[in-house]
């Protein structure tokens, strides 16, 4: 058989493998195979191995070992193997492979070669696969070429130019005097070289613009030959001669016309012939109509052109193709802006899209053309979810809750229009989870105005206690609620608790029901509502009071703008205590929970401070006492509300290999006013016994004036991970 043969039988068999396993035991024993080849030095058959292991490689097997006996064909006298050993350079090698290296001696060598063949293996190869260091030293050879007899070298030279400047930009000086001269071959190979090698330039280089502005008129020339010209088989598609190269020198043009006159000026004529002497039925006149139009919307076009512009992209409209439509629809969109009144004339035909079945066309058409809105809404009734969110209902973005709120707390002169409003919405129709969720918000918040029934907006309706709870539960029972609108719903309820007086023990049933819910969200909630009706019933009031007014440039209410930088607080300063503070009696007691607002947002632990003591948040402590490492001498603050009182500095000493670990707290006092009856808690899992020794004193003087110390001994006899503080509270009084 002859080596051919022996491929092709190759092949053969690896088709005819009925399994996978089967066909990697051929590969296998073919690739043993053509090792042996390789080894055996110049046996003739080197080349037709190497064919067989690129056989091997585009079927996704392994073939580096291969990368050596390309060097060694390309290097080849012979054109037969020199053929195949460039073509196993572009599969097996890149421009990161250190193999590449050792052959830009022998593409250089054959770039001076007397043969065009072989020359063009080595353009191919250095345009396919040349790194910057190869385009470096071989410019000047592609430079000569551009100057060869030869229109196939000059081809291939011509887009070796263009991957050299686009891996070396800087070397696009080198090319510029040759490509202008490229214009005037005859060749259409050789034209679309130069296209493609002008419009690199141009984008490199903003430079060379003024250049080749005066290219104009021998680029209108040449395309009003092939607009023009006779039937040629050679470069027929469909009816338009050379449609590829006439896309390139559309493309060209609108950059060489983008805001200038004088170039616009001189293709206006040349854009208006082709606008209307080409056919639109086939794909490829399409293409060529579609760059033309693009071309006048971006030079500085007569009206007259831009109206005919627009007047095809709206036949496009009616093209059976829907990519024809949809890149009409996208032009249409960009073009709207600046030509409103000629877009207007195909306002039928743009609604007529909205039944369209293609989802992307539909897409393209709502919402983009503001003159066909309400038509677009319309029809957005029978969308798809990512189409019908300008219809708002159950496909509306999730930062629109949020947002919503936070612009109904702004209005304080709306609240009982909007919470009555709301209710009605509420009782007719749960389905659509994001209004339920803003009905509950606003029923938790103000439904004592709901109540009262005394809203001069809207028709006076009288609504009862029951009524509230009764829709309340509606929400949460529903099938058709989901997690986060229940949450929404149980809030709602436990804030109507001091909204109302005779339902109480009702919203208390309410509640306990969900804190053994399978949600765990929902069990959280309720668990920790029951603990306001038990153990915290003196705070519930203060709890569950009405949410202040939301600035939409706080953290969390950005109302989708991102654009505003959130600054940190002045910590560098004590800040006043509240006078109200000053005001409360002396038996109130403030404990931690009452001092931090409560957070259910977990914060990595700040970092230990290195130099002057800082202050972190107050979320900070209770993530550092909740279970993670204490640093010793990690210093950090504690606030009511806003206002700092103090801080702690946390010493931690353990001895190694022993169980037990001294824990010492320091607290000082940087208010205007003294702290008395201070008293820290603590509590640790079961598997550490906790001691704590007396402190200092209860009295912290303010100003920083005078500190209290408590030490507190953890014994950890199974060396369980420390620290180990489950909970912590502070208690004291402000004098």
């Amino acid at each position: 058989m002859t080596p051919s043969v022996r491929l092709q039988e190759m092949i053969r068999v690896i088709r005819s493998a009925r399994t996978q396993g089967e066909e990697r035991g051929i590969i296998q024993r073919e690739c043993a195979d053509i090792r042996s080849q390789f080894r055996q030095g110049d046996n003739g058959e080197r080349s037709h191995s190497l064919a067989k292991l690129l056989y091997v490689h585009m079927l996704g097997y392994p073939a580096h070992f291969g990368q050596m006996e390309c060097v060694r064909l390309i290097a080849s006298p012979r054109y037969s193997e020199k053929r195949i050993g460039y073509l196993g350079a572009m599969m097996l090698l890149d421009e990161k492979q250190d193999a590449s290296l050792l052959i830009t001696n022998s593409i250089k060598n054959d770039l001076s070669h007397s043969s065009q063949y072989v020359q063009s293996l080595a353009l191919c190869t250095l345009a396919c696969m040349g790194s910057a260091e190869m385009c470096r030293d071989l410019a000047p050879e592609i430079e000569r070429l551009l100057r060869a007899s030869h229109s196939y070298i000059k081809k291939k030279a011509t887009l070796c130019a263009v991957h050299i400047i686009r891996k070396v930009p800087e070397l696009a000086e080198l090319f510029t005097p040759s490509a202008r001269t490229l214009l005037s071959e005859k060749n259409h190979g050789v034209l679309h070289g130069a296209v493609v090698l002008i419009t690199e330039l141009c984008e490199r280089n903003p430079d060379t613009l003024v250049q080749f502005r005066k290219a104009v008129p021998e680029l209108v020339q040449i395309m009003k030959g092939l607009v023009t010209s006779s039937y040629s088989p050679e470069h027929n598609v469909a009816g338009i001669s050379d449609p590829f190269l006439q896309v390139r020198i559309l493309r060209l043009l609108r950059i060489l016309g983008h805001n200038n006159d004088t170039a616009s000026d001189a293709m206006n004529d040349l854009l208006a012939q082709v606008a209307t002497n080409t056919d639109s039925s086939k794909t490829a006149g399409s293409a060529v109509l579609y760059e033309t139009v693009l071309t006048i919307m971006d030079i500085n076009s007569e009206s007259g052109l831009r109206v005919l512009a627009v007047n095809i992209l709206g036949r496009f409209l009616l093209n059976n193709d829907r990519n024809i439509r949809y890149i009409s629809m996208t032009s249409l969109q960009k073009i709207v802006q600046t030509d409103h009144n000629a877009v207007q004339r195909h306002r039928g035909t743009i609604v007529d899209c909205l039944k369209d079945q293609d989802t992307s066309v539909k897409r393209r058409t709502n919402g983009r053309v503001i003159t066909v809105i309400h038509s677009a809404l319309f029809h957005l009734q029978s969308c798809t979810g990512t189409v019908t969110c300008p219809c708002a209902g159950g496909d509306v973005r999730d930062e629109t809750v949020p947002n919503l709120i936070q612009l109904i707390t702004t209005a304080s002169e709306l609240h009982c229009y909007t919470v009555h409003k709301l209710y009605r919405a509420l009782i007719k129709d749960i389905a659509q989870q994001s209004l339920v969720q803003v009905a509950c918000w606003c029923i938790g918040e103000y439904g004592d105005l709901l109540l009262k029934g005394e809203c001069e907006e809207i028709e006076p309706v009288q609504v009862t206690e029951d009524d509230i709870l009764d829709a309340l539960e509606t929400v949460l029972q529903s099938h058709m609620s989901s997690p986060a609108t229940r949450g929404f719903a149980l809030t709602a309820t436990m804030k109507l608790s001091t909204r109302i007086t005779d339902n109480v023990d009702r919203i208390r049933s309410i509640v306990s029901i969900y804190g053994s819910c399978i949600d765990l969200e929902l069990q959280q909630r309720a668990v920790e509502y029951n603990a306001l009706f038990k153990k915290y019933d003196h705070m519930r009031a203060a709890v569950l009071e009405r949410m202040p007014v939301m600035d939409k440039n706080s953290p969390g209410h950005t109302n989708g703008d991102t654009s505003g930088e959130i600054k940190e607080p002045d910590t560098s300063k004590p800040k006043p205590v509240e006078a109200g503070l000053l005001s409360e009696p002396a038996s109130q007691v403030c404990d931690l929970l009452d001092l931090l607002g409560g957070t259910d947002t977990p914060l990595q632990p700040s970092p230990a401070p290195t130099s002057t003591p800082t202050t972190t948040s107050s979320a900070d402590l209770l993530d550092l006492l909740g279970g993670l490492e204490i640093t010793p001498g990690e210093k950090f603050s504690l606030y009511r509300k806003i206002y700092m009182f103090g801080i702690i500095t946390i010493k931690k000493k353990k001895k190694k290999n022993s169980k037990n670990v001294t824990v010492t707290l320091i607290a000082s006092n940087s208010t205007q006013n003294d702290i008395t009856n201070f008293t820290l808690q603590a509590a640790v899992p079961k598997s550490v016994q906790l001691q704590m020794k007396a402190p200092s004193g209860n009295v912290i003087p303010a100003h920083g004036l005078g500190q209290v110390t408590q030490t507190v001994l953890l014994n950890n006899p199974n060396k369980a991970s420390l620290p180990c503080f489950r909970f912590v509270q502070l208690s004291f009084l402000l004098n």
